[in-house]
């Protein structure tokens, strides 16, 4: 290993410690300090959920300032709005920190391991985040939530990509947009080099500082037809999803990299 990579392996660790230290004390502070303190379970689960996005913007922030990673964030004005069904690709670990940080009013549906997580149940309990138990409690959740004005975000592939293989999403970003009737805002991610993806250890330190690009892209208006069944129209639109995904992030991997070049 470079010297480089020797500071920013040293940022990586302090950076998930700071992670670590933030996600229990949410659970053993700040989480019963809104409990004894409020009363209303909805005002309770919004504050929780202004903290949380302020401690990912202090984490991006810290990761940027210890060299570990820049990033750019291209359209983010687009998530100030309320009720968002936010999907996008998962190119690494912590690309949901990004989003977190920056949409207001965020929910999302998490993986039922992570409540185990000593690190990251605190949080997913405070914010009442949904979890991927039951479908059909997934779905009622889910249009609560978007009925609130909250923001729903979701990555629908279940799992994070495979560098170089195309995007392959499974039906619950779907499924939800169909029967909420909720237009759909994608989240292009690249990440570059590569890195924090699926059984890849935090310490494992590219060769260059990664870049961490985020676009949104203009909402994808859902249109139903009454004369189908849901489900088959579930297929469909995941079908198109991917494919717009596939195609939008190959522009998006082309403009990069002749910027780059350039």
């Amino acid at each position: 290993m470079t010297l480089d990579q020797w500071r920013r392996g040293l940022g990586t660790a302090i950076s998930f410690l700071a992670f670590g230290i933030g996600g229990v004390a949410i659970g053993l502070v700040v989480a019963p300090l809104l409990q004894v303190s409020v009363r209303d379970p909805a005002r309770r689960r919004h504050l929780a959920r202004r903290f949380i996005q302020r401690t990912f913007y202090v984490f991006v922030t810290l990761m940027r300032g210890l060299g570990v990673l820049d990033y750019r964030f291209e359209g983010r004005e687009r998530l100030a709005r309320p009720g968002l069904l936010l999907l996008a690709n998962h190119p690494c670990l912590i690309d949901v920190a990004f989003l977190l940080a920056y949409v207001p009013n965020a929910d999302c549906i998490v993986k039922e391991g992570l409540i185990k997580n000593p690190f990251t149940r605190g949080p997913i309990r405070a914010a009442g985040y949904i979890t991927n138990r039951e479908p059909e409690a997934v779905l009622d959740a889910a249009r609560a939530s978007l009925a609130e004005g909250n923001s729903l975000i979701l990555f629908p592939e279940g799992t994070r990509t495979v560098p170089g293989r195309p995007i392959k999403f499974r039906r619950g970003g779907a499924n939800i947009a169909l029967r909420t009737s909720t237009n759909i805002t994608p989240v292009l991610i690249r990440c570059t080099p590569t890195t924090l993806t699926k059984g890849e250890p935090w310490y494992r330190i590219p060769p260059q500082k990664v870049q961490i690009d985020l676009r949104v892209l203009d909402d994808l208006p859902i249109e139903q037809e009454a004369a189908q069944p849901t489900c088959q129209q579930a297929r469909r639109l995941t079908r198109l999803l991917s494919s717009h995904f596939n195609r939008e992030l190959e522009q998006f991997h082309h403009e990069r990299d002749t910027t780059t070049v350039a």
